[in-house]
């Protein structure tokens, strides 16, 4: 036999969730406030710019002038150095008079001691020149020395122009004359024969403009000029 009931909503029996809450019915956000919707616009704003000056900044070279945190340190540190130098010399400058002038004693002390173990010490002298100068400064020129003037030139009376010349200056024992034999020098020259008349020598090479001036035994007089070249 055909099933001639029809079912419809109200065949069942009603139950808790026949009865749905007034109002709207799920979960719904509410408006969000303006603070809430620029704030993602503000962030991205300001990222923007740090961003901008951090590259403007390590371009131009100002981020060293920032005063980063652990620069203050440093310069603490710095601080706290210059404070004890400068407490350093304050106990430097509160010596006495009387000790001051103890370390300047002892200053002046140890340079004397530093000078005198010098090797480059200016009071030292050569011994063979202080023997130099004090055998020149006994001699003396003897204008009364017999002087001999030889004429090897080949020029006619030069011994005698020369002989006039040391006339000329003082010398009263001069006598001009001819080679007699024997080797003559290379160069015009200046013979002595004694240490005793090295100043007389010298006196007479300078006079006559004669660089070369020797000591030989075996002359016949005391000083004698050899003139193998006219000058």
């Amino acid at each position: 036999m055909a099933h001639s009931d029809k079912e419809s909503y109200e065949s069942y029996q009603r139950d808790a969730f026949d009865n749905p809450p007034a109002g709207p019915v799920g979960v719904h956000r509410g408006r969000r406030s303006l603070a809430a919707r620029i704030a993602p616009f503000v962030a991205v704003v300001v990222v923007a710019a740090l961003a901008g000056l951090l590259a403007w900044g390590a371009m131009s070279g100002e981020l060293s002038n920032i005063p980063w945190p652990w620069q203050s340190q440093t310069s603490q540190s710095r601080d706290d150095g210059d404070d004890g130098n400068a407490s350093d010399d304050q106990t430097s400058d509160d010596q006495t008079p009387d000790d001051q002038a103890a370390d300047d004693q002892a200053a002046d002390d140890q340079t004397a001691g530093d000078d005198a173990a010098s090797p480059d010490n200016t009071g030292q002298t050569d011994p063979q020149a202080d023997a130099d100068q004090g055998a020149a400064a006994e001699q003396a020129v003897n204008y009364a020395t017999g002087i001999r003037v030889i004429n090897a030139t080949g020029v006619n009376g030069y011994a005698a122009q020369q002989q006039g010349v040391l006339q000329g200056v003082g010398y009263t024992d001069v006598v001009a004359a001819n080679p007699s034999g024997g080797t003559l020098p290379a160069a015009n020259v200046v013979w002595y024969q004694n240490e005793t008349d090295l100043a007389t020598a010298q006196n007479v090479a300078a006079t006559l403009g004669i660089a070369d001036v020797q000591q030989a035994t075996a002359i016949a007089a005391p000083i004698v000029v050899v003139y193998v070249t006219a000058q």
